[in-house]
């Protein structure tokens, strides 16, 4: 964080000072509300969780060098006092970011909105230093951790922003207002909780709605409820696709021999080639978001086409994909689900397993409402149609329907099957897996369907030192 006195930092936050030596003294540090990541001059977050109290850390994290807690109650440390810790640190993100001389970027979108962010990451970070968003780290406690992490040396801030009902972003942008504000798509994530495309379609465009008249908006030209945010916005509109109007567009788009997207990426100062790294050709539309972003600030066509042909992924569980020693590919995209990104996963897999046996490792999507039973009927029919040579659904009632969806499209019998839990699926696998198969393993991250895929890999590596065969 830049550094604030905890006299500055009281007075932002509204707050009152306790067992305060030094008043001036500096917060140099992160601000955390994990006390395992307290560093010297840390400002430690004290949240009341529901089995976990972070002011009974507070002892602990001043002798670890934290400068003070930021509480709702004294603690017999040096702390700031607030009523509401979590309006407090939205305070706090809207103090540092308007004193910051950096560009704000957020994003939103129902899929993909890490994978984008990751990738303008990398990017930007050609051009100048950068702070993003961790992880998913994007509700109302996670942004402005993420704001207060910038530094004098910022110069660009990306924020990715999440939403769960109407009003969540306009709330986000009200602590951190962006200058550029990214649209990727309007899906069917949370579908249940808004009650249609539509209502979420309203709560996205919150964030355009939110930028300045010397803003711009970035928006999906293939997506015709983010096109439709065009009128929202009073900021300057930015087109991103592979429709031929768009602004920035990808032509020739197609796949490696490994399933990874390649394309002429086309800006208005140019075009270039772009073969990224990652996997599955739903990627292109993120590297298209995070290719407008950077031409609207400045960089050349050639510098964007080769960061993103050199970028990598940086969160965990995310189409991870790891090569066994004995030729078994497990790709890990367990972190989460939603129907569209569930097709995008399933398409990538066979991208990847052309000549090889496709096996699809799927738990429940949640949060989809009445739109449960058909969306999960609908993936397991997709795979019959893909090809995909075994489905393994598991879990309870939502896992039965994607079995019975495969099953109903291609009376597949043996091809698909129906377990009670990830154990059960490490038991199949270990079971049946041949040198040279393919393995997806994706669901909501409720269902923990990581665990197969570590079990694989931890097999593989027990293996490989000769102790045991991992069959």
């Amino acid at each position: 964080m830049i550094a604030l006195s905890l006299a500055e930092i009281a007075t932002v936050v509204g707050g009152q000072t306790y067992d305060i030596p030094d008043p001036a003294v500096q917060v140099t540090g992160p601000v955390v509300r994990d006390s395992r990541e307290v560093e010297p001059g840390s400002l430690f977050v004290a949240f009341v969780g529901e089995r976990v109290d972070g002011h009974d850390y507070a002892a602990d994290v001043v002798a670890a060098g934290a400068v003070a807690v930021l509480a709702s109650r004294p603690v017999g440390v040096p702390a700031v006092v607030v009523d509401d810790v979590q309006a407090a640190i939205g305070a706090l993100a809207r103090h540092v970011v308007e004193r910051l001389g950096a560009t704000l970027v957020a994003l939103t979108g129902s899929v993909g909105k890490t994978s984008s962010k990751d990738l303008l990451a990398q990017v930007l970070q050609r051009k100048a230093p950068t702070v993003f968003t961790p992880g998913s780290f994007n509700n109302e406690i996670g942004l402005p951790l993420t704001a207060l992490s910038a530094t004098d040396e910022t110069r660009f801030l990306i924020l990715e922003m999440g939403a769960r009902g109407i009003g969540h972003i306009r709330y986000l942008t009200g602590l951190t207002p962006p200058k550029i504000g990214l649209v990727l798509n309007v899906g069917t994530a949370h579908i249940g909780e808004f009650g249609g495309r539509e209502q979420i379609a309203v709560a996205k465009g919150e964030l355009v709605e939110s930028l300045p008249a010397d803003g711009a908006a970035v928006l999906n030209a293939d997506d015709p409820l983010v096109r439709a945010m065009a009128s929202r916005t009073k900021a300057r509109v930015l087109l991103f696709g592979e429709s031929d109007d768009a602004d920035v567009r990808a032509e020739n788009v197609r796949l490696t021999e490994n399933g990874q997207p390649a394309f002429t990426l086309h800006t208005p100062s140019g075009c270039s080639d772009v073969t990224l790294r990652l996997y599955g050709e739903h990627h292109v539309s993120n590297a298209l978001a995070a290719a407008a972003v950077a031409h609207e600030l400045g960089m050349s066509v050639d510098e964007i086409a080769l960061a993103l042909s050199e970028a990598g992924t940086l969160s965990r569980w995310r189409m991870e994909v790891t090569e066994r020693p004995d030729g078994v590919t497990v790709v890990n995209d367990a972190y989460n689900a939603n129907p569209e990104s569930m097709r995008a996963a399933l398409r990538a897999l066979v991208a990847m397993g052309k000549g090889r046996r496709t096996w699809a490792v799927l738990g429940h999507m949640a949060e989809l409402g009445d739109e449960g039973l058909a969306e999960h009927d609908a993936v397991g029919r997709l795979a019959v149609r893909l090809n995909v040579s075994k489905l393994v659904a598991v879990g309870g009632r939502e896992a039965s329907w994607l079995q019975l969806g495969a099953y109903n499209e291609g009376s597949w019998g043996e091809e698909s099957v129906h377990v009670s839990d990830a154990q059960a699926a490490i038991d199949l696998l270990r079971n049946e897996l041949r040198p040279g198969d393919v393995v997806l393993v994706k669901a909501s991250r409720s269902v923990g369907l990581e665990k197969v895929a570590t079990a694989l890999l931890d097999d593989a590596a027990v293996s490989s030192e000769g102790q045991v065969s991992g069959r």
